[in-house]
C-alpha cells in the first residue's frame, strides 16, 4: 500500500511538468542572462583554481565547490547514467547534456542568491541557501517564510534518505561484493568516521571534501578513459547512436513514433538532474559558506559543479558503457551495467574500480548532504543543541542504512527532492531580476579588469 502511494507521488512529481519546469527555468535564465553563464564558462573554470581571500566566509571558494561536488558526484554518475542508458537508450545521454547545459545557468542563479542573502548565526558562521533567499529576498514576507520552511523541512528529510541511508547502503553493498566486509561492520566504521568529521563542522567537511573529491574523480575518470581508449573504434558509432536515439522519430517498423524520443528525453533529463542537482537548491547552501565578496563570482565557481558532474564524469561513464557494447546484450541495469562495461575492457580490475568508485562517491555524498540538512535544520530550529543532536543522529543512521534494504527510501528520497525543487525554482524565477543585476554588474567589472 505504502509502495503504491509513493509510486503515484513519484510519477506525479517527476512527471513531464517537473521536467519542463526544471529545464524551462534553465532556458529562461540562460536567455535572461544573455548566455553569460555559457560565455563565461572558461572564466569560471579559471576562477575555481584562483586563490581568493576577499570578503567573509567559513571556507575557501574551492572548498565550497568541493563540498557541493561531494554531495552531487555520487551513485548518479555510475548507477544513474547506466540506468538512463538501459531505459532510454543511447539517446538519453544527449538529453542529459542538454539538461546540464541549461542547468549551468540554474546553478549559477541559485548560488548567486545564496551568497547575496546569506546571514551570520550566533557562532559567527555563514548561513545561506534558498531558504534565506526566500526569507530575505521576497517582498511578500509571509510567502517567503512559508516557502523557506517547506524547503527546509524537505531538505532535512532528504538528507537522511538520498544523502545518508541510500549512500551508506551503496557503500556496504560495494564493500561486501568486492572485499566481503560484513554490512554491520561497515556500518559501525562508517558511523564513527562520519561523526569524527562532523565534529569539526563545515571547516572539517570542506577540508575532507577538498582532498577526497578531486582524488576520487580523477581516479575514476582515468579508468573510464582507459575503457574508452580500448574500445576507441566503437566511439563514432556510439556517438551516432546517441544523436539518432535522441532525435530520430523513425521506429523499427519503418514508421514514425515519438515514444522512443520521449523515453530518452525523460530518462536523460531526470537522471541528469538527479546527478548534478541543478535546481534542487542543495548546492547553494554550500556556496553560501564560501569566503567571497561577490555573489556572482561564487555563482560562477559553483556552476562549474554541473560541468564537472554531468558534462565530464557522467559523459565519460556513458562513453565507457556505449563503446563497450554491453548495451546490446546485457540485461543488467544500474551499477551492474557499468561494472560489466569496465570488466569487458579491464577484467576484474575494472569491476573493482567501479565498486571502489561507488564507495568513495557515496561517502562524500554523506558528508556533503549532512551540511545541507544541518543548515536547513538550523533555519527551522535556532538551537545549538539541535544541531549537535542532528549530527549524532545522522551518524547513527549511517549504520541503519548500511544493514537495510532501501527500495522505499530511494522512492521517498526522489519525492523529497522534488518537493525541495518546487519552492527553490519559484524563488529563482521570482528573484531572476536580482540575479540579472548581479550578473551584469560582475560582467561590467570583468570588462574593466576588476575581477
Amino acid at each position: 500500500m505504502l509502495t503504491d502511494i509513493l509510486d503515484i507521488l513519484y510519477e506525479f512529481l517527476w512527471g513531464p511538468a517537473m521536467l519542463l519546469l526544471l529545464v524551462g527555468t534553465g532556458i529562461f535564465l540562460t536567455v535572461r542572462l544573455k548566455f553569460l553563464p555559457w560565455r563565461n564558462l572558461f572564466h569560471a573554470l579559471r576562477l575555481v583554481f584562483t586563490k581568493h581571500e576577499k570578503g567573509e566566509g567559513d571556507i575557501s571558494p574551492f572548498q565550497s565547490l568541493m563540498t557541493s561536488l561531494a554531495a552531487t558526484i555520487g551513485t548518479g554518475n555510475i548507477a544513474g547514467v547506466a540506468t538512463a542508458l538501459a531505459i532510454g537508450g543511447a539517446g538519453a545521454v544527449v538529453w542529459m547534456w542538454i539538461a546540464a547545459l541549461f542547468g549551468i545557468s540554474t546553478k549559477y542563479a541559485e548560488s548567486v542568491l545564496a551568497v547575496k542573502y546569506r546571514e551570520k548565526n550566533a557562532a559567527g558562521e555563514m548561513c545561506g541557501g534558498p531558504m534565506y533567499a526566500m526569507k530575505n529576498g521576497f517582498r511578500i514576507k509571509t510567502l517567503g517564510k512559508a516557502l523557506a520552511a517547506i524547503f527546509s523541512v524537505f531538505t532535512v528529510l532528504a538528507s537522511f534518505g538520498i544523502g545518508n541511508m541510500a549512500q551508506a547502503n551503496s557503500i556496504s553493498s560495494g564493500l561486501m561484493s568486492v572485499f566481503k566486509v560484513p554490512p554491520w561492520l561497515c556500518g559501525i566504521f562508517l558511523a564513527i568516521v562520519v561523526m569524527l568529521i562532523l565534529l569539526g563542522g563545515i571547516k572539517s567537511i570542506g577540508k575532507v571534501c577538498s582532498i577526497i573529491v578531486p582524488a576520487m574523480a580523477a581516479g575514476y575518470i582515468l579508468c573510464a578513459m582507459a575503457v574508452v581508449f580500448i574500445n576507441i573504434e566503437n566511439i563514432p558509432s556510439g556517438l551516432c547512436d546517441m544523436i539518432k536515439g535522441a532525435f530520430s522519430l523513425r521506429c523499427a517498423g519503418g514508421g514514425f513514433s515519438g515514444e522512443a524520443v520521449v523515453l530518452a528525453m525523460r530518462s536523460g533529463i531526470s537522471k541528469g538532474v538527479f546527478s548534478n542537482e541543478a535546481g534542487l537548491g542543495s548546492a547553494p547552501i554550500a556556496a553560501a559558506a564560501a569566503n567571497t565578496d561577490s555573489p556572482s563570482r561564487q555563482g560562477y565557481i559553483n556552476m562549474t559543479g554541473t560541468f564537472f558532474d554531468t558534462l565530464l564524469v557522467c559523459t565519460i561513464t556513458a562513453l565507457a558503457i556505449s563503446s563497450s557494447g554491453v548495451l546490446e546484450y546485457s540485461k543488467s541495469s544500474g551499477a551492474y551495467l557499468t561494472i560489466e562495461a569496465f570488466e569487458s575492457a579491464l577484467g576484474s580490475f575494472g569491476g573493482i574500480t567501479v565498486a571502489l568508485g561507488l564507495v568513495f562517491f557515496a561517502f562524500s555524498t554523506i558528508i556533503g548532504w549532512e551540511y545541507y540538512g544541518e543548515k536547513s535544520l538550523e533555519y527551522l530550529v535556532r538551537a545549538k543543541k539541535a544541531v549537535i543532536g542532528y549530527r549524532a543522529v545522522y551518524s547513527a543512521v549511517c549504520f541503519v542504512g548500511a544493514i537495510s534494504h532501501l527500495e522505499l527510501v530511494w522512492r521517498f528520497s526522489d519525492i523529497t527532492n522534488a518537493l525541495m525543487a518546487i519552492p527553490n525554482l519559484i524563488c529563482i524565477l521570482l528573484l531572476s531580476n536580482i540575479v540579472a543585476k548581479e550578473c551584469f554588474k560582475y560582467q561590467d567589472r570583468k570588462k574593466k579588469g576588476l575581477q
